[in-house]
């Protein structure tokens, strides 16, 4: 299995030291993290810095810098945070949840900026280019999320294309986990033929019917050759 895709990792709040977990009046001026940010640039404060810049301020019972800490141990390895699950962290309270929550989600839009988006047949053909002029057949499936933006690319089987190799839940695993909105679909006909054999249609109304089941939508089935594709969705069988 070959991964084609484009993958992303977005950026997480994660590391952390305890040592730093200090009142900002305890360290000298040219150490806190706000002048520290001023003088040296934020590429030089440590994650547990940023964050106390972040907050601005610390509770009664925390420094900011323990509040930081804090937040960082509680918030590692967990993909999502929302506002909710951020206020069940000791000391941080409303408006300290809504000011992480946003700059959690504004980073991820930034570093989202670019990623290939599909709305249309001709925009997957770069994810299917490699399968074009296969011997053998390839089922592709590109994992979109809810703005159609390519999460991911990936060769589910390769060989004779039946409804017992090409079956749900080897099409669907991945994008679950990619947390997809919807995926499209692809497969190569080496014989340069381009229509929809029965066993073709029949194949992807299971997959579309599986998908709302998952609520995960097919946007398109495509059949591509060396010379050109045709979009099932077009034929109205998506």
């Amino acid at each position: 299995m070959h991964d084609h895709g484009i993958h992303v990792s977005e950026p997480s709040l994660t590391r952390w030291d305890p040592d730093e977990v200090r009142r900002i009046r305890q360290l000298p001026r040219v150490d806190r993290p706000r002048e520290k940010l001023l003088s040296r640039g934020a590429e030089s404060l440590s994650d547990v810095e940023l964050l106390a810049v972040l907050l601005g301020s610390g509770t009664r019972r925390f420094g900011v810098l323990e509040l930081a800490s804090r937040v960082l141990r509680e918030t590692e390895g967990k993909p999502s945070l929302d506002v909710r699950a951020l206020r069940t962290i000791d000391g941080l309270g409303e408006a300290k949840a809504c000011q992480v929550a946003s700059a959690l989600e504004l980073g991820r839009r930034w570093f989202r900026k670019g990623r290939p988006v599909v709305r249309h047949a001709s925009d997957a053909l770069p994810y299917v280019q490699e399968i074009r002029g296969q011997k053998q057949e390839h089922f592709v499936c590109v994992s979109l999320s809810g703005a159609n933006e390519v999460i991911a690319s990936r060769v589910v089987t390769v060989g004779l294309l039946d409804t017992n190799q090409v079956h749900p839940r080897e099409v669907f695993a991945d994008p679950i986990a990619d947390r997809a909105a919807s995926v499209l679909l692809a497969h190569n006909h080496p014989s340069g033929t381009l229509a929809a054999s029965p066993e073709d249609i029949a194949l992807t109304k299971r997959l579309v019917q599986a998908g709302q089941l998952l609520g995960i939508r097919v946007l398109d089935h495509l059949i591509v050759t060396a010379d050109g594709f045709l979009s099932l969705k077009q034929e109205g069988y998506v």
